[in-house]
């Protein structure tokens, strides 16, 4: 793509509302725009990144036989009057009238709506397991939205529901999932810790977080030294250098962010909603669930924090805008200009994607804008073109080299 055609309003002076890092970077860097409180507009890099997210998530978990769907977020009083939750849920709750004065809300999660579709379709055991995922806005009136993405009122998620006739099966499909969430995560280049953690609002017998190590963390988890044992200070109120529970090691705290909760739900909601089927000895019983939820507006800022260096971003491939930045410090008309604008189609006809910076800008203002794109590979035309040499830059390991351009190798950028 031309940068010239891209929509991308960088800033040269960090706002002041913006407190963390990736937060000052995402809007220094023409990515995310604030429209009120906890709500955002994702411009065109920021989208592109969430779109990798998304199918990095998509491959994961289809991969394991779940399957796509989509919710209305407009949900109706009623089914969560059925659930017990309209009236215990919170002032987090988006509540509204319609113009015939019926109440409904701004769905934070839709465990009323998924069970509702399921009781319909699911009468027999012969029908499940079941796995059923979407992603989807989702909306909580946060007291105190925070930290850009970290915590706002409105942003993305995906949120899966498995339906299961017997906690065996449901305890194999929750493995299942933890394992496609620990691919998900790895593919994102994350440096994570899956901690036991408390249900929450959501309910169930037991659930598990992952949480991104982060100095801006809004959770403390305490962890062994020595063992995979993790959790959420909220379930293990541990001091450090204590003895872990698990008799491996000392206990150490570290901050993080959650992008990722698993539950097990058991029968929460569907003994509430008679979601039911006949069993192989046709006697009734509840549906057993399971909740995966990921968040994938959180995940945005969660990879940069760990992916930045002050005022330098560098995405991982997997999610990258683009793979390859070229940049021209000639004028157009220039032997410079033309090189580059030569690589660039022929980048174009072998599907690579890549971003060509065609503006009439001075070198330094192209190098700054690139540094906040953090495209993972970089190639300069500069004076040593007439020589046939560019410099190309990879911003993983910061190496710079003179590459000669017919040495160029594509595949590199595939």
């Amino acid at each position: 793509m031309l940068q010239s055609l891209l929509f991308v309003p960088t800033l040269r002076e960090t706002p002041k509302e913006a407190e963390v890092t990736s937060h000052k970077l995402l809007l220094r860097g023409g990515y995310i725009r604030q429209n009120a409180a906890g709500i955002y507009s994702y411009l065109p890099l920021a989208y592109r990144i969430i779109q990798k997210i998304e199918n990095i998530i998509r491959e994961e978990l289809n991969k394991i036989g779940c399957s796509e769907l989509l919710m209305p977020a407009l949900q109706p009083k009623d089914m969560w009057v059925e659930s017990g939750r309209w009236d215990v849920y919170g002032k987090e709750l988006m509540r509204l009238n319609d113009r015939h004065d019926r109440e409904f809300c701004l769905g934070p999660t839709h465990e009323e709506v998924i069970t509702t579709l399921v009781r319909e379709y699911i009468n027999s055991y012969k029908k499940l397991p079941l796995a059923l995922y979407q992603i989807q806005t989702k909306y909580r009136d946060e007291f105190r939205p925070r930290f850009g993405l970290m915590r706002g009122r409105e942003f993305i998620m995906k949120d899966l529901y498995t339906f299961h006739a017997n906690t065996e099966d449901l305890d194999e499909w929750y493995l299942k999932v933890r394992k496609a969430y620990c691919n998900i995560f790895d593919r994102l280049g994350l440096n994570y810790r899956i901690v036991q953690a408390d249900s929450g609002q959501i309910g169930g017998s037991a659930s598990e977080e992952f949480v991104v190590l982060c100095d801006i963390g809004e959770d403390t988890i305490v962890y062994s030294d020595q063992s995979e044992f993790a959790a959420n200070i909220e379930v293990y109120n541990l001091s450090e250098g204590e003895p872990s529970p698990d008799g491996k090691g000392t206990i150490k705290h570290a901050k993080g962010i959650e992008v990722g909760h698993i539950f097990k739900l058991g029968t929460k909601y569907s003994d509430a909603m008679k979601a039911e089927f006949f069993d192989k000895d046709q006697s009734k019983k509840s549906i057993i669930m399971g909740c995966y939820g990921i968040g994938v507006s959180r995940l945005l800022m969660a990879i940069l924090e760990q992916h930045n260096d002050d005022q330098k971003v560098f995405w991982p491939e997997t999610v990258a805008p683009f793979k390859v930045h070229i940049i021209s410090l000639g004028k157009e008309g220039t032997e410079i200009d033309n090189q580059a604008r030569a690589l660039y189609q022929k980048m174009l006809t072998k599907n690579i994607e890549v971003l060509f910076d065609d503006r009439d800008e001075r070198a330094g203002v192209k190098f700054s804008d690139a540094d906040l794109m953090g495209i993972p590979y970089r190639i300069i035309f500069g004076k040593k073109v007439d020589e046939g040499i560019v410099e190309l830059k990879k911003l993983a390991d910061n190496t710079v080299t003179d590459v000669k351009i017919e040495d160029i190798d594509f595949t590199n950028f595939l």
